[in-house]
């Protein structure tokens, strides 16, 4: 090859001379270097942090190692320059404070004149980060911890910026607005309200005398002891009344005595009405001059002095014990009281009881109390009266000071002097009060002078925010505009018909012929004749029917379009550019639909002609066939059979067919025509977006785009209603011959149509007399359960009153079943029901319609079961927050099922036409006012999706625009895939090219198991990212000779179906890797076979069906259900819903997509959570379920030996609580259909309830009535249990519900579930089977025969292992580990990172009984250096040497308090900082400068090897420690997988019982040689297995080994003495795997073997060989290690072990010689 005439060898060695490198045109310089403008190839500058750099200018591609700039010589934010011996620099993350990634809180940092200075993120103070800043909260110093915003609800006393949380715990500190609580999240005591949403806290009206408390909520009084009414505002009268109300703290009961008239006291003296005689304030004696007191009262004495004694009778001179001076006051004063006016009569009564001056005092307060009465009465009364009334009552107040004075004197003196010395107090306080006065009048004004500096700067500021606000609404009514002209598309339903069903009708009937005779020919012709005949009048019927049907929905597209151009005319310069794209969008779309419609109609015309030609061949045909063919002659044979009927058919038959031809050749000159109409308008639309891109929007450039669009939309206007009504009419036509293909393709088109049209987010405007049938949801069987349907809705109270309004209806047409509706009635928004009994109304009270403002608002109606909610929101305003309402309500009874028909079911809203019924709570005037649907069910649904319309005209009632930022759930930018759509980037290079590197970036939020991501196909070649099983999955194939090139794994970074947005990226080096990025960390490489990427565009969520099917590794592919956030390519954003080939996507994300409602269970699978709930007192739960199996266990939940659970039992549905069953009477429930249970517990009954139909109930004992441990938090399963007894379930659950506690009743999200074991959250695989099947069902089973002696023979084959009672998993915290039980219980960790030995950040959660113990240890060889966690008197203590120094930092308090603590221990060269649980930092440092410090593998944690740590550990804490630890991490990472394992077993729950327990993850024990199991022994042991196999002991000889297993319910010894083998084994009655302790014993003597499990004795007698010997061999507890030479392929054991003996010798575990793997020696987990 030759370069500019000189050849590539010349040019070489003239290099070569002259010392300079010459590179050819095909070569390309090496890595770390660039080619310069001398053709030199030269070093790139990349500080050795990149590997490649740009030609010419050096600059340097792809830093890593979280540098940044063009020569990699700056780091990235939150990180700072380190220089490193070599010259060379690195970049250390910033410790602000600490340097691991999840604690750098740092924008950037640097270290300056030795300091470390950080610039810290928002949210973060201190000059290392260390605090949260004002109006933040948490403890950046603890591990995982940051720094949150305060969340007072904006509820906090705005001027109190400072202080608005604490600092720690974020408890707010200052709420205001009559709030409280934690966040001021709720009214303060004495309030009432809904704090958060509508901040209308007021105070509560309840008296405060008789009120205890008053809800938060809603303001209802909680009265004290004795105390009743609304407000708490009087004594109860009940029985014997109460009283004391004015003493505030309670009412007390009347203790009248049996003198009194009545039991109750008067409200005001407490004092009881007497019979005659009896006095007293309770009429418990008698007055004076009276005696012989009885509940009849008192007799008058018969005295001369008129005075006696009371109790005798006897005559007395005068009355004893009676003040004189106040008997007389007390006497004038009713002579004077029985003067007064009429309305105090009832009073003279009962001042004759008075007798003391306490009564007298009472008696006063009465009067008060009557004078009040007066006062008020006279108000309403004449002057003239009234001033009467109050002369009186001066009058008598004259006797009233008099008297009482007598009583009160001594007691008021006191009282008098004490207020005097308060009054001279008083008279000081105010003396003090001016200049104090003076300085608050000065600090206010200063006050007054900030808030006008405030008040002009948020003035300032919301004029910014009203520009700003007034070019988003701008915007978004573009949007909105361009989004309804998606809005036209229309359906209507073929009518298709069948021609060659009749041909091959017609073939039978004449082979048919053949065998009979003459008569029954021409019958059997004459018949087919006939049907023939109707079926082609049939098909005539059908296209004349076509064609009206085409021409009504021409006029109705008419009418969109007219609606189309007139928003094309109001749009404004802003918006334009969108609704160019989007318009050609629609045009594409339609050219799609031309094509096909040319094959069609060109089909529909061969078609035609050969239906002639039949007719022509059965007239014109002569009677021979030898000139047709074989497979052709059978047809004229046919046709001759026919020919005199078919005569008069082919008669009638041209015109139709001539009128079917012509409608063809209609479609095919339509579709010319549009082609011809759309090709100048699809280029019209380029020079629009392309002007208004590149102009400042003109006014003329702008008019000049408008009216061009005018006139292509009204070309269109015409053409293309026809031409989609003519298309449809084959969309439910079966495929035939050669037209299968297009009509595939034509369906495909349609469904996609229907999906835009469900997408279309634009409301319709109702002018009270139209309405909209909307399409119902697709599958009816999910609304039987729950129901719900979401909306805006947008009413002007100013413009139309608000009055009662129908807004939407789903029920049957004629309004007698099931329904659901909402309407507005008495300016209430109202929710209505109806499940087959009452209607249930749930108005929304508490926000009006004549108080909404005149924007969309939000609303969802819900029912769940019979419980029924409606949410309102209203969204943002320009002072306001969102505010949000709900109210609940339910349906009496226990119907919970929306029963309704297929056939029948209707969905109107806004009105509905004259011919449907409602029912009565909705028989009200159609809506007024614009609607838009949201949602039903959770999918997204669209007026535009309708059947039809009634009295809509869009072009007199324009939509109305909505803001849809207005609400926060909507403000994240991102796309809604639903499965069914996708986006398509067509010539992705536009944007960016594809490179030596090319990378693309997806930011993907789903709970889905399988989906596309991204893919890109070219012929052969395609390139495919997706989601397998949850987890991602990398596959492409260039044409590569060895195929598919995949990326796949089920490393945990990988699996991104856990409902949060992760970012993946997939970086593309052709000559190098291809790597994947997860959250911006790397998790796989692949290496690539250096071919370039040969494609222009990209799918993204999905492709067309042609495109899966083009390739067999793409058919399984399904399109991505979730949310994306963002596409980049090469670094630059795409707009997916600009994108010209995007098909059926919205805008938005909501929260209820990744609510999983759903789970499917394996037989194998639960889930769990917890929760608030009392079963055994009061319960109701509610689900669906479907299955095949007879036996499952559905819900679950224990309280010690109490059991609450439904399951299913031989195909019935059984509720157990505490014993007590409840059957369902139906017991065929495992037929594959999907069934509803609801099941209640109350004081009277239990009751359950199967699809409304199959109802059981049983009286409640009075033994269940003991109270359970009430509102504690429980745990409770579905599908199984990991402790029940039941068999656990196999099938679909969904749509669950319990009665919580602590929140409303709503469906489960079993996404949240802290315990998901094999269970899948998506689909459904239960499919009901034909019912041929259903009776076929049979259960084979065998049982091998046992018997009761072997003698030589071959021991039990490995069969099919059967799960045990008991889990082989008990339950354990997950990530932690037990350690102890043997003096060096311990774990090994290999591949120490080099920057240990420089520093290092440990963390760890630790949990342990221990005074001492060893925690954690790494050294060098020769333990000179070494760093130390360990216990010692229960404190901890962290050490590490620095050269001869140490530094030791101890804790002063104690932490073996058995609860889980969080350590973390840092060395940076000479200093230490232990920090436990975030709050208590200690630190020491050693004195000098750096000291080399290196350490060596492994780490130790737990525990150390025997003999070591001794040197530099006290001796009693340089053994193990016993408890728990988790999450091990080295700077912000895990370790690496555990090397070596000694007595470690997961961190079990529950209280340990004694024993040796051997985990699932394998280990064994050895003995020591003092144990003999040579050829005489005894040996016991007792065992509780886990598992149903698995190896008890072995023992390894060098001729044989003896051996002894569990297998399938069976314990088996083997003996191999190196000639023959042989065994027994006994199999309880018990069974060994039923979660009991099993006793075993084995006794050997030579060739003879007992064996006896629970005194169940079997024997073996083997071959006596003379030349054995009695050696002693390793003694394996547990499992065999390594191969063993018995090719016994079992597993280690599974369960506990105890009480081993050998030769009535006690074995000690935590003696042996070795204790490998996971084994616990001490404790077993409780069963």
């Amino acid at each position: 090859m030759y370069w500019s005439g000189i050849s590539a060898c010349e040019l070489w060695v003239k290099g070569r001379a002259t010392g300079r490198k010459f590179l050819s045109p095909l070569q390309v310089c090496g890595k770390g270097r660039f080619l310069s403008e001398q053709n030199i190839c030269l070093p790139c500058n990349c500080k050795g942090h990149a590997d490649y750099c740009e030609d010419i200018t050096g600059v340097c591609i792809n830093c890593r190692d979280h540098s940044t700039g063009d020569f990699c010589e700056m780091c990235e934010d939150g990180y700072m320059l380190a220089r490193s011996l070599e010259g060379r620099h690195s970049c250390r993350p910033c410790a602000c404070p600490l340097s691991v990634p999840s604690n750098n809180f740092a924008a950037r940092c640097d270290k300056g004149s030795g300091l470390l200075r950080c610039k810290c993120q928002e949210g973060y103070a201190g000059h290392l980060c260390e605090r949260c800043a004002p109006g933040f909260y948490g403890n950046p110093m603890a591990i995982g911890n940051s720094c949150k915003r305060c969340d007072c609800n904006s509820n906090s006393d705005p001027n109190l910026i400072f202080n608005e949380c604490h600092n720690m715990t974020g408890h707010c500190q200052h709420c205001w607005g009559n709030t409280g609580g934690a966040n001021c999240e709720r009214c303060a005591p004495g309030f009432y309200g809904d704090a958060i949403s509508a901040k209308n806290c007021r105070e509560c009206e309840c008296n405060e005398c008789g009120t205890s408390s008053c809800d938060d909520r809603k303001g209802v009084c909680h009265c004290k002891p004795g105390v009743t009414g609304r407000l708490c505002d009087q004594c109860e009268v009940r029985g014997s009344a109460y009283f004391g109300f004015s003493s505030c703290q309670g009412c007390r009961r009347c203790e009248c005595g049996p003198a009194s008239i009545r039991s109750t006291c008067h409200p005001l003296t407490h004092s009881c009405p007497c019979r005659p005689g009896a006095g007293g304030r309770y009429c418990e004696r008698c007055l004076p001059g009276y005696w012989d007191y009885s509940p009849a009262g008192c007799q008058k004495c018969d005295c001369e002095s008129g005075h006696c004694d009371m109790h005798t009778g006897e005559c007395l001179l005068e009355a004893a014990t009676v003040n004189l001076c106040c008997d007389e006051c007390i006497w004038h004063l009713i002579g004077d009281l029985q003067m007064s006016n009429k309305t105090l009569d009832q009073l003279k009564v009962g001042v004759l009881n008075i007798s003391t001056g306490a009564a007298a005092n009472d008696r006063l307060k009465y009067y008060n109390y009557t004078a009040q009465q007066l006062q008020v009465h006279a108000r309403t009364n004449a002057d003239v009266n009234a001033r009467r009334i109050q002369h009186a009552i001066r009058e008598r107040s004259i006797f009233l000071v008099i008297s009482y004075s007598c009583l009160v004197f001594p007691i008021v003196f006191p009282v008098l002097r004490r207020i005097r010395q308060l009054e001279k107090k008083l008279m000081i306080t105010d003396g003090r009060l001016p200049p104090v006065r003076e300085i608050l009048s000065r600090f206010s004004a200063k006050l007054s002078d900030a808030q006008g500096f405030l008040q002009k700067a948020a003035g300032t500021v919301q004029e910014t925010e009203d520009t700003n606000r007034a070019s988003i609404l701008k915007f978004q009514r573009n949007e909105i505009i361009g989004d309804s002209d998606n809005g036209t598309l229309m359906q209507s339903d073929g009518m298709p018909s069948q021609i060659v069903n009749d041909m091959s009708m017609c073939l039978c009937v004449c082979a048919c012929a053949s065998a009979q005779n003459v008569t029954e020919y021409h019958a059997a012709i004459d018949g087919a004749s006939q049907r023939l005949t109707e079926k082609t009048e049939r098909l005539s019927l059908a296209d004349r029917d076509l064609v009206q049907r085409a021409d009504d929905h021409a006029e109705e597209l008419d009418r969109q379009a007219n609606a189309l151009e007139e928003d094309l005319r109001e749009s404004d310069a802003n918006g334009f550019v969108q609704k160019a794209i989007s318009a050609a969008n629609v045009y594409n779309n339609i050219v799609k639909y031309i094509d096909d419609a040319n094959i069609t109609s060109l089909t529909t015309h061969n078609l035609s002609q050969r239906a002639e030609d039949v007719c022509y061949i059965a007239k014109n045909t002569p009677y021979t066939s030898t000139l047709i063919p074989v497979n052709s002659a059978a047809l004229i044979s046919c046709v001759l059979c026919f020919r005199p009927s078919l005569g008069s058919i082919c008669n009638r038959t041209p015109q139709r067919l001539e009128f079917s031809l012509n409608v063809a050749e209609g479609t095919l000159n339509r579709s010319a025509e549009v082609l011809q109409t759309i090709n100048p308008i699809s280029t019209k639309v380029e020079v629009w977006a392309n002007n208004m891109r590149n102009q400042d929007y003109s006014t003329a450039a702008y008019e000049q785009a408008v009216l061009s669009a005018g006139e292509a939309v009204e070309n269109l206007n015409v053409l293309v209603p026809k031409l989609l009504n003519k298309l449809k009419v084959v969309e439910n036509k079966k495929p035939v011959n050669n037209v299968t293909t297009n009509i595939v393709r034509i369906r495909e088109l349609i469904a996609q149509a229907r999906s835009v049209a469900k997408k279309v987010q634009v409301s319709m405007k109702f002018n009270g007399q139209s309405s909209v049938q909307v399409h119902p949801h697709s599958n009816l069987e999910d609304l039987k359960t729950v129901t719900s349907i979401s909306l805006f809705i947008r009413v002007d109270p100013d413009k139309d009153p608000i009055e009662d309004r129908f807004i939407l209806y789903l029920g049957d047409r004629n309004g007698r079943k099931d329904y659901m509706g909402l309407a507005i009635k008495n300016d209430n928004l109202v929710y209505v029901y109806n499940l087959g009994g009452e209607d249930v109304e749930i108005p929304l009270g508490s926000k009006p319609v004549s108080q909404w403002p005149a924007v969309f608002n939000y609303i969802k109606v819900e029912r769940l079961g019979r419980h029924g909610k409606v949410f309102l929101t209203i969204p943002s305003q320009s002072f306001t927050d969102e505010q949000k309402f709900i109210q609940k309500g339910e349906a009496p009874g226990t119907e919970s099922l929306f029963d309704i028909d297929p056939k029948d079911i209707v969905f109107f809203v806004g009105g509905v036409p004259a011919d449907v019924r409602l029912p009565p709570p909705l028989s009200l005037a159609p809506f007024v006012g614009c609607i838009e649907l949201g949602s039903l069910n959770n999918d997204v649904i669209s007026l535009y999706n309708f059947k039809e319309t009634h009295k809509i005209d869009p072009v007199t009632s324009a939509p109305c625009p909505r803001y849809k930022l207005a609400f926060s759930q909507s403000r994240i930018a991102s796309y809604l895939f639903d499965g069914t759509g996708y986006a398509l980037i067509n010539n992705i290079e536009r944007r960016g090219k594809f490179g030596v590197v090319t990378r693309f970036d997806i930011a993907v939020r789903t709970v889905a198991n399988n989906g596309v991501l991204l893919l890109m196909v070219n012929g052969d070649n395609f390139f495919l990212l997706e989601l397998k099983n949850g987890f991602l999955r990398l596959m492409y194939n260039f044409g590569f000779s060895k195929g598919p090139q995949l990326m796949e794994n089920n490393t945990p970074k990988l699996q991104i179906n856990d409902a949060r947005y992760h970012e993946v990226s997939v970086i593309y080096h052709q000559s190098k890797k291809v790597i994947l990025l997860v959250d911006k960390s790397h998790v796989k490489s692949l290496e690539n076979p250096k071919t370039t990427l040969p494609f222009s565009d990209i799918y993204i969520g999905g492709a067309p069906s042609s495109i899966l099917k083009s390739r067999p590794e793409l058919s399984a592919v399904v399109g991505l259900k979730g949310c994306v956030k963002g596409f980049q390519f090469q670094k630059k954003d795409f707009n997916l819903l600009e994108e010209p080939g995007t098909i059926g996507i919205s805008s938005g994300c909501p929260e209820e997509s990744f609510m999983s409602r759903k789970a499917y269970f394996t037989g194998e699978s639960y889930l769990g959570s917890t929760a608030k709930i009392s079963p055994f007192d009061k319960f109701e739960g509610g689900l669906n379920f479907k299955t095949l199996q007879p036996a499952g266990l559905l819900f679950y939940l224990s309280e010690g030996s109490d059991e609450f659970s439904i399951s299913l039992e031989n195909g019935a549905v059984v509720l157990n609580s505490r014993g007590t069953r409840v059957k369902s009477h139906k017991k065929q429930y495992n037929d594959g259909r999907t069934h509803f249970l609801l099941a209640s517990v109350n004081n009277q009954k239990y009751s359950l309830l199967v699809d409304d139909k199959d109802k059981q109930e049983k009286k409640r004992p009075s033994s269940a009535t003991r109270s359970s441990s009430g509102s504690a938090v429980k745990t409770f399963y579905y599908g199984g249990s990991p402790s029940s007894s039941f068999k656990n379930f196999t099938g679909c659950i969904s749509y669950a519900y319990i009665n919580r506690q602590d929140r409303d009743i709503e469906p489960e999200d079993f996404q949240r579930y802290t315990e998901k074991v094999q269970t899948s959250l998506q689909d459904c695989p239960v499919q009901r089977p034909p019912a041929a099947l259903l009776s076929r069902h049979r259960e084979h089973s065998s049982r091998s025969k046992q018997g009761q002696s072997q003698k030589v023979n071959r021991r039990p084959s490995e069969l099919k292992v059967e799960p045990c009672y008991l889990s082989s998993s008990p339950r354990a915290t997950r990530q932690a580990f037990h350690y102890g039980g043997i003096a060096n219980s311990r774990q090994h960790y290999t591949d120490l990172p080099d920057s240990l030995s420089e520093r290092s950040h440990f963390s760890l959660s630790l949990k342990t009984h221990s005074s001492f113990g060893l925690i954690f240890y790494v050294s060098d060889v020769q333990e000179d250096n070494f760093m130390a966690l360990f216990l010692a008197h229960g404190k901890l203590v962290y050490t590490f040497n620095v050269a001869d120094q140490r530094v030791k930092i101890r804790s002063e308090e104690k932490f073996n308090d058995g609860a889980w603590h969080n350590v973390v221990f840092i060395r940076d060269g000479s200093m230490g900082r232990l920090i436990i649980d975030g709050l208590t930092v200690l630190e020491d440092r050693a004195q000098g400068g750096n000291v080399s410090w290196h350490v060596s593998s492994p780490l130790y944690v737990g525990g150390v090897p025997p003999e070591r740590a001794q040197k530099n550990i006290q001796k009693n804490s340089a053994y193990s420690f016993t408890g728990c630890l988790k999450n091990l991490q080295l700077d912000g990472q895990w370790l690496s997988s555990v090397a070596e394992n000694f007595g470690v077993t997961p961190c079990f729950e529950g209280l340990p019982e004694a024993g040796t327990y051997f985990s699932e993850e394998g280990g064994y024990v050895v003995l020591d040689e003092t144990f003999d199991l040579g050829l005489r022994f005894e040996l016991v042991m007792e065992v509780r297995p886990r598992v149903a196999s698995g190896v008890l002991l072995n023992v390894r000889t060098a001729e044989g080994y003896f051996t002894m297993y569990i297998h399938q319910g069976a314990v088996v010894v083997v003996v191999n003495d190196g000639s023959r083998e042989f065994f027994t084994k006994v199999s309880p009655r018990q069974g060994l795997c039923a979660g009991n302790w099993h006793r075993i014993t084995v006794i050997r003597d030579a060739n003879v073997i007992q064996l006896d499990v629970d005194s169940e004795v079997n024997h073996v007698v083997g071959p006596l060989d003379p030349g054995s010997t009695d050696t002693r061999k390793p003694v394996f507890v547990g499992g065999a290690p390594g191969e063993p030479r018995n090719t016994i392929q079992m597993k280690p054991y599974v369960g506990c072990m105890r009480n081993l003996t050998v030769n009535n010798s006690r074995v000690s575990f935590n003696k042996a010689v070795l204790v490998s793997g996971a084994v616990s020696v001490g404790s077993c987990p409780a069963a």
